[in-house]
């Protein structure tokens, strides 16, 4: 038994926000059904590289455990199949930019009518509502609006974007979670209800201390590279042989981080005895602990801080991380077979669970793989089925 066996998701998304919203509820058992127009499918088939057999990488790491079905819904005749397959479905999740599901009839209005059980998610750049509402929703942009390129890089640098699509996975976590809560609310209520959610307020919500300085210092937020902005020392350090990152800022850690790399005259040093001091002298701190740290390499350092408790770790690169016998321990990593693939890595599911763990159990759907499939479980004839496919509806 899954999680959420049992509940049927239509996935209308494209991309990555919305189809990573529907894969988080897929990998946890629900029935997620992948909809895309026929003949070329969702734009992200054709985004790359990379290509693996001339199937686009993107597409595959975000559209795993779905099963997918082809329809026309700039025919009458296809969105009437899409209404008949909402009447089955629990969740729709849809990243159109506003207004264009109400032109194709498979709006959360209509659908309500249809189905008042349906929990109908949209995702966009700039919510449903507001003067921006109408503005193309990209990763890049609501990242520059929403003041993440503005506190992201080295002090002094050009505005950079986080090296993630950050709001972009965050507005589809934020979506998994306005979804899971109204499943919980329909439990008690039996009504379903429409969640809206977007990039940009992705990006607003996880702005936790930046927003913190501003409002309670008047100070407007800076890059600190990787220094924490509220404490430290907390960042990466150069050792003889390159960098490592450490978080040596409790009261605990910051006595023994000093006698070990040989400097336990700071901890009575008025200018970094406390963290607020070490905040306001961090320029100076850096370039103290620096003179002692690039004395040896990385791996000396790491051994020292791990024998002594101190949180610390390396930075990897991607290939590092990946192939990390930690990474491989938590079943981070799976190997699947995709029919023209072939042999494929997916990420493993974040989240375990003791019970009624998720599974990677099929690759992301070929263009209208399941689209058979799932038509004759809503009791289409194959008659009907080959009509619609001979008028390119399906």
């Amino acid at each position: 038994m899954k999680a959420l066996q049992g509940i049927r998701v239509l996935d209308l998304s494209q991309v990555m926000a919305g189809p990573y919203c529907s894969m988080l509820l897929a990998d946890m058992g629900a029935d997620v059904i992948k909809i895309e127009p026929p003949l070329r499918g969702e734009n992200t088939r054709r985004m790359g590289p990379p290509f693996v057999n001339g199937e686009s990488g993107a597409f595959l790491s975000v559209n795993r455990n779905k099963r997918g079905i082809a329809i026309n819904l700039k025919e009458e005749e296809g969105v009437h199949l899409f209404h008949r397959l909402a009447k089955t479905a629990d969740v729709i999740v849809e990243n159109y930019r506003p207004g264009v599901v109400k032109r194709l009839g498979i709006d959360y209005d209509t659908i309500r009518s249809l189905n008042p059980r349906i929990i109908y998610c949209s995702i966009s750049g700039f919510g449903q509502t507001g003067p921006y509402s109408n503005r193309g929703g990209y990763d890049l942009i609501a990242q520059g609006m929403s003041g993440i390129m503005s506190v992201t890089g080295e002090k002094g640098g050009n505005p950079v974007k986080c090296g993630l699509p950050i709001t972009d996975l965050g507005a589809g976590m934020f979506a998994c979670y306005g979804i899971m809560t109204s499943l919980m609310a329909r439990e008690r209520t039996g009504e379903g209800q429409y969640v809206d959610t977007s990039l940009f307020e992705a990006g607003l919500a996880m702005s936790v201390w930046e927003s913190t300085e501003y409002w309670y210092s008047g100070h407007i937020p800076q890059p600190t590279g990787s220094a924490h902005r509220l404490s430290s020392p907390y960042q990466a350090f150069r050792a003889r042989d390159g960098y490592f990152t450490i978080g040596a800022d409790t009261e605990h850690h910051w006595p023994l981080f000093c006698s070990l790399i040989g400097l336990s005259e700071l901890v009575t040093d008025a200018r970094f005895s406390e963290n607020h001091a070490r905040m306001i002298h961090l320029s100076e701190l850096v370039q103290l602990v620096e003179e002692k740290t690039t004395v040896f390499p990385r791996s000396y350092w790491l051994e020292q801080f791990e024998k002594a408790g101190i949180p610390a770790g390396p930075i990897n690169t991607f290939e590092e991380a990946l192939n990390d016998p930690h990474t491989l321990s938590r079943e981070m990593v799976h190997t699947l077979e995709h029919p023209i693939a072939g042999s494929i890595k997916a990420l493993g599911v974040p989240v375990k669970l003791s019970r009624t763990p998720g599974e990677i159990v099929r690759t992301a759907p070929m263009l209208g793989e399941h689209t058979r499939e799932i038509m004759q479980e809503l009791d289409f004839s194959m008659q009907e089925i080959e009509y619609l496919a001979d008028k390119k509806i399906i």
